[in-house]
């Protein structure tokens, strides 16, 4: 772990957290009731490197309210868990999965520090360990959560892992055209900010957040000293927000203007257990 990481960093990071799933819940850009409607949140790239999921089971870190966990579920995952850190989440994705009629035997989900995972989940390993989308900067020490998560995978098995870009993070935030930040920075970074990007509302109490950078190299030594074989990684020219204001949004993506030269924004890893 990082010798600059602030003490309760994870307390601080759960409060936050814990205040806004409300705010995610009643909000536009989750939209929760679309979702009971059959919106699919998973994203066409996803789909595609993740392949067939039908009868098998998945687990999905750091799920939040459990929209993508199950998703998966609606592709025919014969078990999907959930885990997360926050108890409201956990309490709104179980609430979900009971609207969509899937029971505790097809949807699991349990609150629990991903650090802990091994001995919260119900089962001891999955065909496929899930994550993505914001996770890992909220992790000070990615070899422990590399470690966690490969422990996880059943042989054969895999982690897929889809996650933004570490280099969206050292670009200025109004036109993601010069380098304003160090790339290879492994300090915590900590915020004291209002509000939250899925609701218009800026009357939050818990707004300290402490978070960390994790270049790519970092992440698939971790994943490649579990013993995990690296199958791919993949880099994406499209975001999930707007990461920069000059975003523009197209094909449910978020993207630079047409005609400029493009960085990757995402990027997507598979790793497999041999049996």
């Amino acid at each position: 772990m990082p010798s600059t990481t602030p003490t309760n960093w994870n307390d601080a990071n759960r409060a936050l957290w814990d205040e806004r799933v409300p705010l995610h819940a009643e909000g536009a850009f989750y939209d929760l009731d679309g979702f009971r409607a059959g919106t699919d949140p998973l994203r066409d790239f996803e789909l595609a490197e993740v392949g067939d999921v039908t009868g098998r089971s998945l687990l999905h870190l750091q799920c939040h309210m459990g929209q993508d966990t199950l998703s998966w579920a609606r592709h025919g995952a014969a078990r999907v868990v959930g885990l997360d850190f926050s108890a409201p989440a956990v309490d709104t994705a179980r609430s979900l999965a009971a609207d969509l009629g899937l029971g505790p035997d097809r949807a699991a989900f349990v609150t629990s520090d991903v650090y802990d995972a091994a001995d919260a989940v119900p089962d001891p390993s999955y065909d496929i360990v899930y994550t993505g989308g914001g996770a890992l900067c909220w992790l000070p020490d990615l070899t422990r959560w590399a470690e966690t998560a490969a422990s996880l995978v059943a042989p054969g098995g895999f982690l897929y892992l889809a996650e933004f870009h570490p280099l969206t993070e050292v670009l200025d935030d109004e036109t993601g055209s010069r380098v304003v930040r160090d790339y290879f920075d492994r300090d915590a970074q900590v915020y004291d900010i209002p509000g939250t990007y899925a609701s218009d509302s800026m009357d939050t109490v818990n707004n300290r957040s402490v978070e960390w950078q994790h270049p790519i190299g970092e992440v698939v030594t971790a994943l490649a000293a579990t013993g995990l074989r690296i199958e791919f990684l993949h880099e994406h020219d499209v975001s999930l927000f707007r990461r920069f204001e000059t975003f523009e949004e197209r094909d449910g993506y978020h993207r630079f203007p047409a005609g400029r030269p493009r960085i990757p924004l995402m990027y997507s890893l598979k790793a497999s257990r041999p049996y």
